[in-house]
């Protein structure tokens, strides 16, 4: 995530590219449809957004082009699924790649690819999954925020070795090396975006109960049957 200006050969920038529009035109759409739908959630849309960008702002050095960060994707998908986070997560990535020279412009649709469509849509799995086997809800957000940032970075080390294979040992020998110097990293920052996530949602437990279950993330309160009497 962040692969840096240039450093994917032009073929490869361009497919990537390619491959992650439709999501992102797709995840548009879902945008202006949940704010017909839920008008009352668009200040959580916008903190979705400030969270992922925030998170994925703070910057540890990995490797050469690219380095390590949380990614906070996990939190939008819960919220508000996998399609709004491939939009939300491309405005982050395009304002970070033009104010702050993280990314580029040539490698955005890589690393919205990774960090916006993959890392989403294995948060909303895990996070599901979980909800389905009856584990609790911030166990479900804990394994989405870190899946998500796992996933973006074994999707980046793809990118990557894709792009420079290993002399000797080839593609398998290049993702091998990007994944294990990134686990180094990873690994840590994804326990810790998983914490950070459990608190974020047991704020909004006590200050968004309304939102939380307009949006299905709890469950609506059953109503109070009256005790009938004889």
């Amino acid at each position: 995530m962040h692969i840096a200006e240039g450093f994917l050969p032009p073929l490869q920038a361009a497919g990537w590219t390619i491959a992650s529009a439709p999501f992102v035109v797709h995840g548009a759409r879902a945008v202006i449809r949940t704010c017909r739908e839920n008008p009352e959630s668009k200040l959580l849309l916008a903190a979705a957004g400030a969270f992922t960008f925030v998170l994925s702002a703070i910057k540890l050095p990995s490797i050469t082009g690219s380095s390590s960060h949380p990614t906070g994707t996990g939190a939008g998908a819960v919220l508000f699924k996998p399609p709004v986070m491939a939009f939300l997560g491309t405005i982050v990535l395009l304002f970070q790649a033009l104010l702050l020279a993280h990314g580029g412009l040539t490698t955005l649709g890589a690393n919205v690819f990774s960090m916006a469509i993959a890392g989403p849509w294995a948060a909303y799995g895990a996070f599901r999954l979980t909800r389905s086997l009856g584990g609790p809800l911030l166990v479900g957000v804990f394994l989405a925020m870190f899946f998500a940032d796992l996933t973006t970075y074994c999707v980046t080390s793809v990118q990557l070795a894709l792009a420079w294979p290993d002399p000797v040992s080839g593609f398998a020998g290049a993702l091998a090396k990007f994944g294990s110097l990134f686990a180094l990293t990873q690994l840590p920052l994804a326990l810790a975006e998983g914490v950070l996530g459990v608190l974020l949602f047991r704020a909004l437990q006590r200050i968004a109960q309304p939102e939380l279950r307009r949006l299905g993330v709890l469950a609506e309160k059953q109503p109070v049957q009256e005790a009938s009497h004889v």
